[in-house]
């Protein structure tokens, strides 16, 4: 299994950002996918998923903000990240949602700062 997270930067609050992921070695299609963020010191946390079906589940803080959707034919989920905020600031990883987890990728700074 390889998990690609790609798009992050350095991104002004109330700007946007869009994560690309793009997963091998699974049976994609059929794989529910959640994107997680992780800031020093915590746990890496649930941001948002989507299931095979479609259905999108999203954290509290993020709700409104950003959308998750995937891309069957290329293997590949997107999280577009609206109306950044500091507290956004974190390295965001893909994943199938579990537990039990795939390896993880090296997953994509997004840093929101002015």
């Amino acid at each position: 299994v390889q998990l690609v997270e790609s798009g992050g930067g350095l991104v002004q609050p109330g700007g946007s950002v869009r994560l690309s992921c793009v997963a091998s070695g699974i049976v994609f299609r059929i794989t529910h996918m959640g994107w997680y963020r992780q800031t020093p010191g915590k746990q890496r946390e649930l941001v948002a998923m989507i299931r095979s079906d479609g259905i999108t589940t999203y954290e509290n803080s993020v709700k409104g903000r950003f959308t998750i959707t995937r891309d069957n034919a290329n293997n590949t989920v997107h999280l577009q990240m609206n109306s950044l905020k500091p507290e956004d600031t974190a390295v965001y990883y893909c994943n199938n949602w579990g537990p039990p987890f795939n390896s993880w990728g090296q997953g994509t700074e997004v840093t929101v700062s002015s």
